[in-house]
């Protein structure tokens, strides 16, 4: 179990940092933690059904057949002496109870939005400013959506500044490395800044 945002494992492992994947309904959570992960990742997918049509909004995903209904678990070595689990969050309201608990101890999040479906990231960004987890928004590029400059979306979701805004594609291994590498160098530095703040 990971608390505090990392545990020490042994001596030649140094760190094991906790990591979310976020963002709304479709968006590419459960491809990036498998295409990154190292193990085979642990997936809590089913069937959509007709019972969750009137929840379940596919407008613009509609090839999904798919849900996470509790989580995606995957693990990855950034360098030797650093790993980080993966946990990726259900995208829907209705599984939003578990995130308190995923969230705990959690060093930072990356929050996947997809330019056609902007809106449905809101919620993952208020969830991560409210608690003041460090995030970095990762728009996923799918085919067949309009390039945006990560200006752009950064001003439509209102984030703080310095917000670190990537574009990348969720099935890519090494791509989805680098939003992981700059989540890690955002969230240390957001770290060390409060402890600073807090002995000063």
């Amino acid at each position: 179990m990971v608390s505090e945002g990392y545990d020490t494992v042994d001596d030649e492992t140094a760190l094991a940092l906790k990591i979310l994947v976020a963002g709304g309904f479709g968006v590419g959570k459960t491809t990036l933690v498998g295409a990154v992960s190292e193990i085979r990742p642990l997936r809590t997918e089913e069937l959509l059904s007709e019972a969750g049509q009137s929840v379940d909004d596919i407008d613009g995903v509609d090839r999904k057949v798919t849900t996470t209904v509790a989580m995606d678990f995957g693990r990855i070595t950034i360098r030797s002496g650093l790993s980080l689990y993966l946990f990726g969050t259900p995208g829907q309201d209705r599984f939003w109870f578990l995130w308190d608990e995923l969230a705990q101890g959690a060093l930072g999040a990356v929050v996947l939005a997809d330019t056609r479906r902007l809106a449905d990231c809101f919620p993952a960004v208020d969830y991560f400013e409210h608690r003041r987890i460090p995030f970095v928004v990762a728009v996923n590029c799918f085919a067949g959506a309009r390039g945006h400059a990560a200006q752009d979306v950064s001003r439509a979701l209102d984030l703080a500044p310095g917000t670190p805004v990537v574009l990348c594609d969720a099935r890519d291994r090494d791509s989805g490395k680098e939003v992981l590498i700059r989540l890690v160098e955002y969230a240390g530095r957001k770290h060390t800044a409060r402890l600073l703040d807090s002995v000063g």
